[in-house]
């Protein structure tokens, strides 16, 4: 991953709202959640919503699909892994100690 690229990922999480929509969608897994039900268990208007949803798919971490006429967001876990593989590349470089992530992130 890019700096750019983390700079922009990071900086979509630090807002309340989009870091409780992609955490959301991250337990959602793979099949990921319709846009309605993602508003519903976040009581949030469609409009903010969908401010929040644009904010994280220009950061490249959800992507969406069409489903007749809602919209299916999935949070991207490749993207969510290379963010963490940045964050962690150097991880203790100046320390004899071992902290590289356990294990791959995503379902």
């Amino acid at each position: 991953m890019e700096h750019k690229a983390a700079t922009s990922a990071l900086a979509a999480l630090g807002q309340d709202t989009r870091l409780s929509v992609f955490r959301l969608l991250v337990r959602a897994g793979r099949a990921g959640k319709l846009a309605g039900d993602i508003a519903e268990a976040l009581s949030l208007p469609g409009a903010t919503l969908s401010f929040h949803l644009k904010a994280l798919t220009a950061a490249g971490l959800v992507s969406s699909e069409s489903s007749g006429r809602t919209i299916r967001y999935r949070a991207d876990f490749d993207a969510m892994n290379a963010l963490v593989g940045y964050l962690t590349e150097n991880c203790c470089a100046d320390d004899a100690g071992d902290c590289a992530p356990s294990a791959a992130c995503g379902p």
